[in-house]
């Protein structure tokens, strides 16, 4: 009897230990035709005049943004399509899709392509989107008073995997030096740099993978213990590591989870086949650039 219960023992811990794994490995889709895993944030249609204030009306009074989960314009919305849900963001207003849950070490991939139309301020200018990670605390706290506190992995035409920092977030990137007016731009060979509020806050994508006007673009975003990866159509465009943010004391403080943004921004944009897995430990094709 005293072999046949560790036997017994033995074969639960191995069947725990594969559902473990198994768990692990699996993909979870984030799309779906009501949008259930998702909020949603809207801020102001901006004009071109924009200059990081709040809006005002007629009267010099501020304007209220339009606020959590009041989409009446259907700023957001899911397509039907044959081979399954697509998500659509006209880019009117300014603003953000963002999940209701907050995520840890996640290897994440979507595909994106860009629509037609575009609005004020960006008429003239390149389409743009963007994937807000670590997002933390309220909407609206950084300069267009529409994103979370996060970390930046820029959509965007011509720059797609670029760097941001969201209001006073911080975080190293393996990059060239900045020289005069140009900006740092990505190298997976140089050494890690500091981006951060009053200093480089915008960093260049090592290389332009973007697919073709009208074809979708696969974007990868890989994110273990602080470290995080930025990959467009399978190439690393972007090392990045010790995501933190500064407080208002002026220490800097971890940032390793939070939720996930799509941005808004006077740019319609399409996105499919967003799904998302838990990583137990950095794959190891990437742990040699950091």
């Amino acid at each position: 009897m005293k072999y046949l219960i560790l036997s017994l023992t033995g074969l639960l811990g191995f069947v725990l230990s594969f559902s473990f794994r198994s768990k692990s490995d699996e993909w979870v889709s984030l799309l779906d035709t009501n949008m259930t895993q998702w909020e949603t944030y809207l801020s102001y249609a901006h004009k071109p005049d924009y200059n990081g204030k709040i809006p005002t009306d007629a009267s010099g009074k501020p304007i209220p943004p339009i606020g959590y989960n009041r989409d009446d314009t259907h700023v957001f919305s899911v397509l039907n399509e044959p081979g399954g849900p697509v998500l659509r963001i006209s880019g009117e207003i300014y603003g953000c899709l963002f999940t209701r849950k907050a995520y840890e070490n996640y290897h994440l991939v979507l595909e994106m392509k860009w629509g037609e139309k575009k609005y004020d301020p960006r008429k003239n200018k390149l389409r743009d989107s963007g994937i807000l990670y670590h997002s933390i605390g309220e909407a609206g706290v950084e300069y267009f008073r529409s994103w979370m506190l996060s970390q930046e992995f820029q959509v965007m035409e011509g720059h797609m995997g670029d760097f941001w920092c969201q209001a006073n977030s911080v975080i190293d990137i393996r990059s060239f030096p900045s020289e005069g007016i140009m900006n740092r731009v990505a190298d997976a060979r140089q050494p890690f740099a500091p981006f951060k509020g009053g200093g480089d806050y915008y960093c260049l994508r090592s290389a332009n993978h973007e697919s073709q006007p009208g074809e979708w673009t696969r974007l990868e975003l890989i994110c273990f213990e602080g470290k995080s990866l930025h990959l467009v159509n399978g190439h690393v465009v972007m090392v990045l590591k010790d995501s933190r943010y500064s407080n208002p004391d002026g220490q800097e403080v971890p940032m390793r989870q939070g939720k996930i943004q799509l941005q808004s921004e006077a740019a319609e944009v399409f996105y499919r086949d967003i799904r998302i897995k838990p990583l137990t430990a950095l794959p190891k094709v990437y742990a040699d650039l950091f």
